[in-house]
């Protein structure tokens, strides 16, 4: 492609091919098997936008595959919440990136990033873990991308199966039950919250993939 220059002759402008799909990475931590459920919503979600695909990874196999993570548009990380944090193997999998990652040049900046996380009860100090993983994606060079998602089931008309009934903006939350299994708990709703997630992540990886292609064109080149 030619655009005309400063003296009206044509120069040339770089025009990076457009990529087939946006892939978006879901690495999660689940100890019981409910943060499983909730990781595979958000690869359902991502999966209902067109152009998008994702690739779920939990954090042990996520350790074997630097170079998949370093080649896609966007990571949501998941784990479930314990004692006001993120998990053992979701904090050893933060620290593994350390050294695979920023330590060879910071090769995850400008991926777009997100999260989610479950515990056994309502509030569970959830927020903590999903300001560690905001804060996790920044150090990264990430853009965090959040719920977009009102508060509900916080009236009289509210109810238990409105999605965000729990009332979190930064990330997606779910609660389960301690004394049921991943085939009962979590809730639809959460998962329908889940699912919310991962079509808006994807969304907005399409979007940005998209103004990095404009921007050459844009500035000139």
């Amino acid at each position: 492609m030619y655009t005309a220059g400063t003296a009206g002759e044509a120069r040339p402008v770089k025009v990076t091919a457009r990529p087939r799909a946006a892939v978006i990475a879901i690495v999660y931590h689940s100890g019981y098997g409910h943060t499983a459920r909730q990781a595979q919503a958000v690869r359902a979600g991502v999966d209902e936008v067109h152009g998008a695909e994702a690739l779920l990874l939990t954090t042990d196999e996520a350790q074997q595959r630097w170079e998949d993570l370093c080649a896609v548009q966007a990571i949501i990380f998941g784990a479930p919440t314990y004692v006001g944090a993120g998990s053992a193997s979701f904090k050893a999998f933060q620290e593994a990136s350390s050294n695979a990652i920023m330590a060879q040049g910071y090769l995850w900046k400008d991926k777009i990033a997100a999260g989610f996380t479950n515990s056994g009860s309502r509030s569970g100090d959830k927020l903590s873990t999903l300001l560690q993983m905001a804060l996790f994606a920044a150090q990264h060079g990430m853009h965090w991308v959040s719920l977009d998602l009102p508060p509900a089931n916080c009236s009289s008309t509210g109810s238990e199966t409105d999605l965000n009934r729990l009332g979190f903006w930064l990330g997606a939350a779910a609660q389960s039950n301690v004394d049921q299994g991943p085939d009962l708990a979590p809730p639809e709703a959460d998962l329908a919250t889940a699912r919310h997630l991962g079509r808006r992540v994807a969304t907005t990886t399409l979007q940005f993939a998209l103004g990095r292609e404009a921007a050459p064109a844009a500035t000139g080149g």
